[in-house]
């Protein structure tokens, strides 16, 4: 959008507001959706009460900061259901005229959402990274601020290519979504490069992991379980479940680097995070919320600040017109990730650089140098619009 037609907006805005002798309201939501599960391996991973919710907050004070300008006031809610209980919450969302809800969820209550959602509430996708979402499965009012498995698989396929660690020995996990992961990192192997030189299950016994015979149970597996492995320079993990992975390094047979869910891992964000005046940022987060930033409250950010620039910029705040607008070639995002954020107008996905954390510092930022593509870089990552089967975004 033209400063000219910018300046137009705002004014539109700013006229609207006055109409009506008030600041116009744009209502949003968070609907984060809880299973019940499990102590993560480490303490240090529990998640906070406010997770999601605090990320929103920050992007919904950026957006009432130029809402003063501009005559708009951003209201935000936030909820935290059972699978249970989130159709019910999104209907009593839509009750209250909310039509713009981010969603920190998994991927089957995700589309359940979007099946009951309709055309009046648009969902931004802040936490499930199934493919099939983005794929044959994509729903026409989703936009998915979330990366995706494959772009979190080809960020790190990317980079290990980059420093020829190209023989990988992929260790998943038992359960639908290890396998799943494993599956997108066959695939990104496929498409840089690499060669899987062996695949190998880590079984989920069921067994107290998390406890402190847990942890020396699995510690002591780890040897065991990959010796006599085929000869191999990275060890790539594919552990959502959170089963193995943190055991991996320092204590596999031969001594190799780990990736993937362990040791170097993709994010779309870490606390660690300083370029591109990430530090200023992380600092406003911690001084809102009283802790570190995680994955979901940035993309829980992200989600408040599409609806932000949607609708300062196109002078519109219904769900169709942010829809329309968020897909357009004039949106673009400022993210603290080095370049502008844009959506891909094939699947809803927004294009974003990952990061490659090992916990401490940002290790490096993909697209890694050297991958280029017809349209941006970050379209080397994920799905790209000649490999769509996703319908309804009209692909």
């Amino acid at each position: 959008m033209s400063k000219v037609s910018l300046t137009l907006a705002v004014f539109w805005l700013a006229m609207l507001a006055m109409s009506v002798g008030r600041a116009a309201e744009v209502k949003t939501a968070v609907l984060r959706v809880d299973r019940v599960v499990g102590p993560p391996i480490s303490r240090l991973d529990a998640p906070p009460a406010d997770l999601g919710f605090a990320g929103a907050m920050l992007g919904n004070e950026d957006n009432r900061t130029t809402g003063a300008f501009t005559g708009i006031d951003y209201t935000l809610k936030t909820l935290a259901v059972v699978p249970a209980e989130a159709v019910s919450a999104l209907e009593a969302l839509k009750a209250e005229g909310i039509g713009l809800v981010a969603v920190v969820a998994e991927g089957d209550i995700l589309k359940a959402l979007a099946e009951r959602a309709g055309p009046d509430v648009l969902l931004f996708n802040a936490g499930a990274r199934d493919e099939a979402l983005r794929d044959a499965d994509c729903r026409p009012n989703v936009l998915h601020v979330s990366p995706s498995r494959s772009m979190l698989s080809d960020s790190i396929v990317q980079f290990l290519m980059w420093k020829k660690w190209t023989r990988v020995l992929l260790i998943h996990g038992s359960h639908p979504e290890d396998r799943l992961l494993a599956d997108s990192y066959r695939k990104s192997a496929a498409k840089f490069g690499a060669e899987i030189v062996e695949e190998r299950e880590f079984e989920d016994t069921g067994g107290a992991r998390r406890t402190d015979t847990g942890h020396v149970m699995v510690q002591k597996q780890i040897p065991v379980f990959t010796q006599e492995a085929e000869d191999h320079d990275v060890i790539v993990a594919a552990d959502e479940a959170g089963v193995f992975a943190p055991y991996l390094p320092y204590h596999s047979w031969d001594p190799r680097p780990v990736a993937g869910s362990a040791g170097l891992r993709p994010v779309s964000w870490h606390a660690a995070h300083e370029a591109w005046g990430a530090t200023q940022f992380q600092g406003r987060f911690e001084k809102l919320a009283g802790r570190n930033m995680r994955e979901e409250d940035y993309q829980a950010w992200l989600a408040m600040r599409v609806i932000g620039e949607a609708v300062t910029r196109s002078g519109k705040a219904d769900p169709a017109s942010v829809r329309a607008y968020a897909l357009s070639a004039e949106f673009e995002l400022a993210a603290f990730k080095g370049q502008k954020l844009t959506f891909r107008s094939w699947n809803g996905q927004l294009r974003q650089p990952i990061l490659l954390t090992d916990g401490r510092v940002t290790v490096s930022v993909s697209p890694q140098d050297g991958y280029l593509h017809q349209h941006s870089p970050l379209d080397t990552l994920g799905i790209d619009a000649p490999e769509t089967a996703c319908q309804a975004f009209g692909g």
